[in-house]
């Protein structure tokens, strides 16, 4: 299985089969099916029901399992604000940069022990070649914007920014907002997998939108977008064996190392 789904809020569900995989990080819930004609591992990132909050969330376990089950390849989901006017709820946005404000997560599978200390390179944080697949994806299919770059604020959540932090956050160069990418992006390039995530607007943030921010918009967006997300991820997937998408160091991250 060379392809892994990890979806966020409102994308919870791609109708598989369960399977439990044991990581040295705890049990994790996987589903495993097709997408594109490519076998599929789907994880859940707040498990079922949106149980987990952000700061909660077993980031290095759902990796862990991932790269046990033989993933090479990840596509993410992730449900932002927008710090900009024109990134408009409902519009996708392919991450390419992030900020990191989170405070009290474990970023690293190495602490010292074992295998050593890595400091692994971020200059691009998201695989360039998936990137590409996903934007082919999105215009061979004429799906709802699909903004090609965006960089992502990570906070640590689970409340919702202030008015203030927003402008810190944009003055920084932050263009949307949430609370889950990171450390999941840093523990997929040390795991050497390739990863993408695509983020969708589901609110305009504190301070830009006049409105007081709700949750329940949150999953009232992610639940219109539902559907064309998993057609990007249908289409991408089944690009990934064909077409010259390029060269990335992702497979090689830890070559100072070794391998993971």
């Amino acid at each position: 299985m060379t392809l892994g789904i990890i979806g966020g809020t409102g994308f919870e569900d791609l109708g598989a089969r369960e399977q439990q995989v044991h990581t040295p990080f705890g049990g994790i819930t996987v589903q495993v099916g097709t997408l594109g004609g490519v076998e599929t591992v789907f994880v859940a990132r707040h498990g079922k029901n949106h149980r987990l909050p952000p700061h909660r969330v077993n980031y290095r376990g759902i990796i862990s399992a991932l790269k046990e089950l033989g993933v090479r390849e990840v596509l993410a989901t992730a449900s932002v604000g927008s710090l900009k006017q024109e990134l408009q709820p409902g519009q996708m946005v392919l991450l390419d940069q992030f900020i990191d404000f989170t405070k009290n997560r474990s970023q690293t599978f190495f602490e010292g022990d074992g295998p050593g200390v890595v400091h692994v390179d971020m200059t691009e944080p998201y695989c360039p070649r998936l990137r590409r697949v996903l934007q082919e994806a999105a215009s061979a299919g004429g799906l709802a914007t699909l903004h090609e770059k965006g960089t992502y604020v990570a906070t640590e959540g689970p409340r919702f920014e202030t008015p203030a932090e927003i402008r810190m956050y944009r003055l920084l160069g932050g263009e949307v907002v949430g609370m889950t990418n990171v450390p999941e992006v840093v523990l997929a390039r040390e795991a050497e997998l390739c990863y993408a995530a695509v983020a969708v607007v589901t609110n305009w943030a504190a301070g830009i939108s006049p409105y007081p921010l709700t949750h329940g918009e949150v999953l009232e967006t992610m639940a219109k977008a539902r559907s064309q997300l998993k057609e990007l991820f249908n289409r991408a997937a089944g690009l990934l064996d064909g077409g010259n998408w390029g060269y990335c160091t992702c497979p090689h991250a830890l070559a100072e190392l070794g391998k993971f």
